[in-house]
């Protein structure tokens, strides 16, 4: 089952500031909602491992995330997959682009494309959908709030 999720934040802080925090694992490990863990493995790969609850099933999932299409301070595109066992897996990617907005003011703009499988997809589209934008709304709401000291 494939979803798109769309959105943008204002982020009251320097573009450059916004771009550190975004390649940043403690920023993003406090902002991801369920995030565990969340290591460098390199530059530009990343372990992570997450418990999310969708409905019925609480699930921990461990994946990988890469960045790739580095174009500093302007855009990346993140890519990862996760493995929740028998809930099931998703994977998916998001291309993040970041435009000044005044010198201490930064748009962040993201379009996420997710696929997921197993027990989780057998939920219902509406049930993973509105999840899925709650919860990149709360990341995004809570990786501003932190770089933008809101």
């Amino acid at each position: 089952m494939a979803l798109v999720i769309e959105g943008e934040e204002k982020i009251a802080a320097p573009i450059d500031v916004v771009w550190k925090a975004l390649n940043d694992p403690a920023i993003l490990k406090e902002s991801i909602p369920g995030c565990e863990s969340l290591e460098m493995s390199s530059p530009t790969e990343m372990a992570a491992k997450v418990v999310l609850k969708i409905g019925p099933i609480k699930a921990t999932f461990a994946g990988e995330v890469t960045l790739k299409n580095l174009k500093p301070p302007r855009s990346y595109t993140i890519e990862g997959e996760g493995k929740g066992g028998i809930a099931g897996f998703a994977k998916g990617g998001a291309d993040v682009t970041l435009t000044e907005d005044g010198p201490d003011a930064t748009i962040l703009k993201y379009a996420a494309k997710a696929d997921v499988g197993g027990k989780i997809a057998q939920l219902g589209s509406r049930l993973i959908t509105s999840t899925s934008k709650k919860l990149a709304g709360q990341f995004f709401s809570t990786f501003g709030e932190k770089v933008g000291g809101a």
